[in-house]
């Protein structure tokens, strides 16, 4: 009977495995194959170089700069959105208080909930046109128009979000946030509304206030969503090539711009392997890159690895 219930398990097993075998391990490999090589793309030719692309690698100026970028975004992406959406989850969920004098959320939660999830429903190519238009720096740019009007900015020498070194990565920061809090709400509202309401009740009447209620109870009840939105914050940031691509200016080809001040390794890696022919080198930067992102997620989880709370 076993013998049959192996054979059972392993016929519906084979189909999924062989398949995640061909169309996801498979090109892994090949890339890492490829990484070792002088390959140029379109040649059919090409010959074994070893490490070579590796060490150019770890030398190229425009690259290391890139990795530094991808670094901020790891840092400041996921704090920053986790925070928001975590403050408003609270709020549209246990931060108000009924007459009865129970908790509930403040007042028009559920209109709320539906604005705040309205940017994910848009593509990153819609936010990258919506965003250019906000960004623009002439007089129809909506974002110093506003500031125009309030008298923080001169008309005559407007602000220059996507062309200034300084600005340019704060400005794609906030795109991605924009569009991510209202997700990641409502994962975070899911995972609440499964916390009884007799916790935060018991709490409000022993005094505790809404800083206090947040801490002690709904974040560590909620540490295991936490974690997960950080590893896929995390791999969003190690990615970021539709919106510097679509948004930032031209560096030869695929943004990164102005001066490669917004490069992002994504970018650097399209622009060797489709403009420069680069596609051995290119490669190599795709097997670093996933190096990064496995080592990014088992230090994430692990490091924000907690026990389990259970109510």
């Amino acid at each position: 009977m076993r013998k049959g219930q192996y054979r059972f398990v392993a016929g519906f097993l084979f189909a999924p495995v062989a398949l995640y075998l061909i169309f996801v391990i498979w090109p892994y490999i090949q890339t890492f194959g490829y990484s070792l090589t002088d390959w140029q793309g379109e040649s059919q030719t090409f010959h074994f170089v070893g490490l070579d692309n590796y060490r150019a690698l770890f030398q190229d100026d425009i690259f290391l700069k890139a990795i530094w970028h991808n670094i901020l975004f790891l840092v400041f992406i996921p704090v920053i959105t986790i925070l928001l959406a975590l403050f408003f989850a609270f709020m549209l969920n246990a931060g108000g208080r009924s007459r009865a004098g129970g908790v509930q959320g403040v007042a028009g939660s559920k209109f709320y909930k539906i604005v705040y999830f309205f940017p994910q429903v848009l593509s990153l190519a819609i936010l990258a046109v919506l965003f250019n238009a906000i960004y623009r720096s002439d007089e129809g740019g909506l974002l110093n128009g506003v500031l125009t009007k309030i008298g923080l900015v001169d008309s005559q020498n407007p602000v220059e979000w996507l062309n200034e070194p300084n600005l340019v990565l704060w400005a794609l920061m906030l795109v991605v946030v924009w569009h991510g809090v209202g997700f990641y709400l409502v994962l975070f509202s899911a995972a609440m509304q499964s916390i009884p309401r007799d916790i935060y009740e018991a709490a409000l009447i022993d005094g505790a206030n809404r800083s206090q209620s947040f801490f002690r109870i709904t974040l560590p009840l909620l540490w295991d969503s936490v974690q997960t939105a950080w590893v896929y914050l995390g791999i969003v940031a190690m990615d970021m090539f539709v919106l510097v691509s679509s948004m930032t200016a031209n560096m030869g080809a695929y943004g990164g711009g102005p001066d490669h001040d917004s490069e992002v390794m994504a970018t650097v890696m399209m622009r060797n392997f489709l403009y420069y022919g680069k596609s051995g080198y290119a490669c190599a930067m795709g097997v670093v890159m996933l190096l990064l992102t496995l080592v990014l997620s088992v230090v994430t989880l692990r490091a924000t690895r907690r026990d389990r709370i259970e109510y």
